[in-house]
């Protein structure tokens, strides 16, 4: 693989949506060295990045030279330094929300530093869970676990103001129909085999093991599995791959509805 590219790549860097830290242990295994750095264009454009010298996956980096960063009360990742914009043109009540006092730039995103420095980012701010019972949970963090697993593409999780969170699922049509062979299921409708218990209990198991890495009030309680995945093309998706949380909840609250029933 290193040599597809030339032999001569010493890395490569990603930004502008979260690298999987398994996909970025893989290159590094093949011989390529990605890192991921963090910034907005507010901040001109980079606060964090990993180094060559000094990474770690999974995470963004550290602050680059002359960049502080810190967390808010309510964890929301806040820049200052000379890179950082003065604010928006003729837009003065937009840049009192985020050009804070002091200098400090609030992101939208939520994250956490740890003992090294290094920053995570776990969600944005305004996709936060805040379920009935006050507890806060970070969804993508939840979705980007389950996505782990190959037989699952897309998923979304739902709990605002609600007493647990909940899941709709999509699946990899490639990894359906494998597994379909595999177990003997004739049926091709998609709608049936989103229903059939052998896909229900397979999918089953994967929440189950996710769920055992989450706090109590975190864990998926239900889920329901959807005939057609979450796509750019169907409106469910962002260009950028990120679900499109208003369009699939209203498009889906039935099926929401019935979870909680």
């Amino acid at each position: 693989m290193h040599a597809a590219l030339g032999g001569r790549l010493r890395f490569a860097v990603s930004g502008g949506a979260p690298l999987s830290r398994e996909i970025a242990e893989f290159f590094h295994a093949a011989g390529i060295l990605i890192l991921e750095g963090y910034g907005l264009t507010e901040t001109c454009p980079v606060l964090t990045n990993n180094r060559e010298d000094s990474f770690k996956f999974g995470s963004v980096g550290r602050p680059m030279p002359g960049v502080e960063i810190k967390l808010a009360p309510d964890g929301e990742i806040l820049g200052r330094g000379g890179n950082i914009a003065k604010g928006y043109f003729k837009r003065p009540d937009a840049t009192k929300e985020v050009f804070l006092p002091d200098g400090w730039f609030a992101t939208g995103d939520i994250g956490r530093l740890d003992s090294d420095g290094f920053l995570f980012i776990t969600d944005r701010k305004k996709d936060l869970i805040v379920t009935a019972g006050g507890m806060n949970i970070a969804p993508q963090n939840i979705e980007n676990l389950l996505k782990g697993d190959p037989f699952i593409s897309q998923v979304m999780v739902h709990g605002d103001r609600r007493p647990y969170p909940v899941a709709l699922i999509t699946l990899n049509p490639e990894e359906l129909a494998k597994f379909a062979r595999e177990q003997g299921i004739m049926a091709s409708d998609p709608t049936v085999l989103a229903s059939h218990p052998k896909i229900v209990e397979r999918v089953q198991r994967t929440v189950d093991a996710k769920n055992s890495e989450l706090q109590s009030y975190a864990k998926v309680k239900k889920f329901t599995i959807l005939p057609e995945d979450f796509t750019v093309e169907n409106g469910a998706l962002t260009p950028t791959l990120k679900v499109k949380r208003k369009v699939i909840s209203e498009r889906h609250h039935a099926a929401l509805d019935a979870l909680y029933q």
